[in-house]
């Protein structure tokens, strides 16, 4: 029985939910690459539990962090010690965490008591699930829920598909949420989803743009990472497979994919963040994306939206030279962000992903590219740090809102220069 209890035991912290009590958030603005270089080190130092929310790469950007509160003075001491400044963003993460904890439960009463779904809103994996039920039901016509496969823990992975008829045409993909603790990202896709549905007919350009073409989305790209924010850490970032020999679980499953697999910025750590997994395509999510873009064979867009620090970004990260149709996604991107700023002014950067923030291999927008999907784009989207992951859900509509008008940039464009 004692052994029995023991297990009981261990289940239940396994299973608890992480608490972030008086964790912080610091803002760092190196200064130097001797600063940088100390910076890496306690990256790689796991005494101190540090979770980075922007890495130590630049002088050009500022390096975001999330310290435990049992490491606070240390770090602050280390910092100071070596001249390096801070502040703080984040003062007590748990009270964010508190206050959007208790806006969901608010909204599920809400929802249920109304019958309707709020876009206004975080939601759990089911209940998007369920909408996108709803969603196919209203738009039988246009839409489709298409089951691509399942996750590493069983989850089916859905892609809603609009289309007014035909076989493989030209298609746009656009996946949103594949770090699971970027709640925004998988909030926007949601709003899009329903966006595309409701102005077919009555936008013009749109209308246009679905009658030749079809569009793809994948809004839970990592379906079991985005379960356990909700059930147990929501400041998990990656895949929920179990590494063998390791005490730590999953893979980042945007330094995965075969582009560069396994260079610059990707870790070999099973405990990194940022570990690129075994092999190219190791993480089943990964491969189910993969092998549906390969057996179709008419993508001409692929666009992956995550965020935070307001960028658009296209190829190439594990690379720094030019993509050799770098001038002209420069010349999209840059128009897209201006439609995007029009809005409420948020202010975009746009370059290739290895000269905007840092070299990064492995990643999905690298491996369409080389696929042949010339119009291949990486969105971070808002905010700039103030927030980070835990950006309020009175921005989700303002965040859809703008980033759609950049989105439909990209894909008029597209449908416009076939190739």
């Amino acid at each position: 029985m004692k052994g029995l209890w023991f297990l009981l035991v261990l289940v239940a912290v396994a299973n608890a939910e992480r608490i972030f009590a008086g964790d912080q958030v610091i803002r760092v603005n190196v200064q130097s690459e001797e600063q940088i270089q100390l910076l890496q080190a306690l990256e790689t130092d796991e005494e101190w539990g540090l979770d980075f929310w922007l890495d130590p790469v630049t002088t050009e950007l500022p390096i975001d962090i999330r310290v435990p509160s049992s490491s606070l003075s240390s770090v602050k001491e280390y910092l100071n010690a070596h001249n390096v400044p801070f502040s703080v963003m984040i003062a007590n993460l748990q009270e964010l965490l508190d206050e959007e904890k208790a806006e969901m439960e608010e909204n599920q009463m809400r929802e249920r008591s109304t019958r309707s779904f709020n876009f206004g809103a975080y939601h759990r994996l089911e209940t998007i699930y369920s909408w996108m039920d709803t969603l196919v039901a209203q738009y039988p016509e246009l839409v489709t829920k298409q089951e691509i496969g399942r996750s590493y823990e069983g989850r089916p992975m859905y892609v809603l598909k609009f289309s007014t008829g035909g076989y493989k045409r030209p298609a746009i993909w656009i996946d949103t949420g594949i770090h699971s603790r970027e709640w925004v990202s998988q909030a926007t896709g949601v709003w899009t989803a329903n966006k595309i549905a409701t102005d077919y007919g009555s936008d013009v350009s749109l209308t246009s743009l679905l009658n030749t073409m079809d569009i793809y989305m994948l809004i839970l790209a990592n379906p079991d990472g985005y379960a356990y924010t909700h059930s147990n850490n929501r400041m998990w970032r990656k895949t929920r497979s179990v590494n063998s020999g390791s005490r730590c679980r999953g893979v980042d499953p945007n330094r995965n994919w075969d582009a560069g697999f396994g260079g610059p910025g990707a870790s070999t750590n099973p405990c990194s963040d940022s570990y690129h997994g075994p092999s190219a395509h190791s993480e089943i999510e990964v491969k189910n994306v993969v092998d549906l873009i390969k057996s179709h064979g008419n993508f001409k867009s692929f666009i992956s939206v995550h965020a935070y620090s307001q960028l658009l970004m296209y190829p190439y990260g594990y690379s720094c030279k030019d993509a050799a149709h770098q001038p002209e996604l420069d010349s999209v991107g840059r128009a897209a962000v201006q439609k995007l700023t029009s809005l409420y002014g948020t202010r975009y950067k746009v370059g290739s992903i290895c000269n905007i923030i840092y070299q990064a291999s492995g990643g999905s927008i690298d491996w369409s590219y080389n696929m042949g999907i010339k119009y291949s784009f990486a969105f971070e989207l808002r905010d700039t740090g103030r927030y980070g992951f835990i950006l309020p859900s009175t921005q989700i509509i303002p965040t859809a809102t703008e980033t759609w008008l950049a989105l439909k940039h990209i894909m008029e464009y597209v449908r416009d220069n076939p190739y």
